[in-house]
């Protein structure tokens, strides 16, 4: 997350100062490292959901 705020600012410090195609490069490798990180809180979600769910239906079988 933090990469990805980085990767924005400098971006925006590349656009103010008008160098329009590596601004819009280094905002992209921001979005994506955005979406990699919330793609991985995701899976960290899911992998916790299934453990409850596999306790919860082991205590149901007892």
């Amino acid at each position: 997350m933090i990469l990805a705020a980085l990767l924005l600012i400098v971006a925006a410090v590349l656009l103010w100062r008008g160098n329009l195609s590596a601004a819009f490069v280094i905002a992209t490798l921001g979005a994506v490292a955005w979406f990699l990180n919330y793609r991985s809180q995701l899976r960290a979600n899911v992998a916790i959901d299934r453990e409850d769910d596999v306790v919860d239906e082991e205590r149901d079988e007892n």
